[in-house]
């Protein structure tokens, strides 16, 4: 009878120690779906926005061509003047890239992914 017990026990403790596992297995894929979702959210918001600032700014750049075009007489100094506007431009993120751009991005990755969310902190309690 003794011996039925503790075999019992031991399945029983066995069968719980698999089944603790299994969810704890699926309460990690669970929370990365989660992070990749939201960093997949991010990306396409990102991407979304970042489309129509280029639309903004390409119509910008042309307007701004015509008015230094009309300012200065020429159409090549006109555009010229936007052109070197755009060319400082890409040097300074040139320079600051290291610094200020991929710490950035770095940081909201990282943040995406190491973010605390409720159901987080009822998991460790």
């Amino acid at each position: 009878m003794q011996v039925e017990q503790e075999t019992s026990f031991f399945k029983e403790s066995r069968q719980q120690l698999e089944q603790y596992v299994q969810d704890r297995v699926l309460l990690l894929k669970l929370q990365m779906v989660e992070k990749v979702s939201q960093l997949i959210a991010l990306i396409f918001t990102g991407l979304t926005l970042a489309l129509l600032a280029f639309f903004v700014l390409l119509f910008l750049s042309i307007m701004a061509g015509y008015y230094f075009a009309s300012i200065t007489g020429s159409l090549y100094i006109g555009f010229g003047i936007v052109s070197l506007f755009y060319i400082s431009i890409f040097v300074l993120i040139i320079s600051f890239k290291k610094r200020v751009i991929e710490k950035y991005i770095i940081d909201a990755v990282i943040k995406i992914f190491m973010d605390k969310t409720d159901s987080d902190d009822d998991d460790e309690n």
